[in-house]
């Protein structure tokens, strides 16, 4: 974990230091704002101090949730009397530092290690949010010219299901927008509650899992991105919509926009992120189902809605083409792969699934960039092909853990009984 935070401060300090050079605001104002400003999110910042108090004691618990709560009453009220912006976030932002501090001077041992490795947690995710804002801005000045016509005719081989989404989703109304909007938005908060679900018995010392949701959720955001730089894509919404600001291809979306057979790279403005290939919402969503499966069954349940939500979300706002969700996927599982049950080491099963992951990922981004025009011409081929890759991927990942549950720990014998069946799944 101390390496882990350390390299985040660094991504902090080397991301502050391009934004400058490029022009554009980087973390560290964020994070000021977090603080003394206005908060960006009044979601992440309780959330990383929520993740932060798991290995805590019960008593220093209640103690941070009503100092960060007072702190924050004070700066709304402040707010609210000079006509401010009504949102929260600056006492979890504060306590959270404190906390830190308050571990390192007061405890000792195996309590101050525990408290300390979920402080920085909370940290890490607050952190890598800041990062992952100066990351979409370097997809724009990385990616001018944006490859979506190349992607909308590799995904016709999946009947363009982002268009048929858009359209129900129209149909449905506010109510069902409002519901997917939220459950988009607020993805780090489901995998909150499951990673305190999974670490809810850390507090006081007390060993932790060998593997947990943090742990896929973070990589997914430090890997990810890099694939955003090398193919730039903005979504559907924005290069066949009315999103586009002008810069769009047809004002057409969700109706439908004809297919370019032709391919060519879009020149497109200079504010969209280019964070389309592959969909990173998909990969933490799938993350999230995978970690829930070993948690009762309200958090199977949620897991599972939060998935088919997000799904939904990400094709019925426009967000994403179906290649984008599929190679998400593939990605989530080869990330999982690389981290699941640790203690098994680096043995063949674990370097065949993380290789034939990766190149399964480069062969999806190939194909979708070189040859889309033939996955189009020859969809009733080509569409299943690709989906058969994200299956023979999942049967993969299931053949090789199936015997380990979703804290990366083989069950012990105890633990399971006749009765009752083992919660991996």
């Amino acid at each position: 974990m101390p390496f882990a935070l350390t390299g985040a401060v660094a991504g902090i300090l080397i991301a502050e230091v391009v934004a400058r050079q490029a022009g554009f605001p980087g973390p560290l104002p964020g994070l000021v704002g977090d603080v003394v400003g206005v908060p960006k999110s009044a979601s992440v910042p309780w959330a990383g101090l929520v993740l932060a108090m798991v290995g805590l004691t019960v008593r220093d618990r209640r103690r941070a949730i009503g100092a960060a709560v007072l702190i924050d009453g004070a700066f709304l009220a402040v707010r609210v009397l000079t006509d401010g912006p009504i949102t929260v976030g600056n006492g979890p932002t504060i306590v959270l530092a404190l906390l830190a501090l308050y571990a390192a001077a007061t405890m000792s041992g195996e309590t101050r290690r525990g408290a300390l490795r979920g402080i920085g947690l909370g940290m890490l995710l607050v952190l890598s949010v800041k990062i992952g804002d100066a990351w979409l801005e370097l997809t724009v000045l990385a990616g001018p010219e944006v490859l979506d016509e190349y992607v909308q005719l590799a995904d016709h081989a999946l009947g363009n299901p982002s268009w048929l989404a858009g359209q129900i989703l129209n149909e449905l109304g506010g109510g069902a927008y409002a519901v997917l909007h939220w459950v988009y938005i607020e993805l780090p908060v489901a995998a909150i509650v499951v990673a305190v679900y999974q670490l809810r018995n850390v507090g006081g010392g007390r060993p932790w899992p060998a593997h947990h949701l943090v742990r896929t959720f973070l990589l997914i955001g430090l890997i990810g991105p890099l694939c955003y730089v090398l193919f730039p894509v903005v979504g559907p919404v924005f290069a066949f919509g009315d999103s586009g600001s002008g810069w769009q291809v047809a004002d057409a979306w969700p109706t439908w926009a004809p297919l370019n057979m032709l391919p060519a790279p879009i020149p497109f403005d200079d504010e969209t992120p280019r964070n389309c290939m592959p969909s990173l919402h998909t990969a933490w969503a799938t993350a999230l189902f995978l970690h829930s499966r070993s948690g009762p069954r309200w958090l199977r349940w949620m897991g599972a809605a939060w998935l088919a939500c997000t799904l939904a979300a990400t094709l019925g706002f426009g967000y994403h083409y179906g290649v984008d969700l599929v190679t998400g996927a593939v990605l989530c599982l080869t990330l999982e792969s690389a981290l699941r049950d640790p203690d098994r080491g680096w043995g063949s099963f674990r370097i065949r699934l993380v290789a034939g992951g990766t190149l399964l990922i480069v062969a999806q981004l190939a194909a979708y960039r070189y040859l889309p025009d033939v996955m189009a011409a020859h969809a009733l081929i080509a569409g299943p092909l690709l989906l058969a890759s994200l299956v023979a991927m999942i049967v993969a990942f299931r053949a090789t853990f199936r015997a380990q549950d979703s804290f990366g720990q083989t069950p012990s014998s105890e633990s399971i009984s006749p009765s009752r069946p083992s919660c991996s799944r």
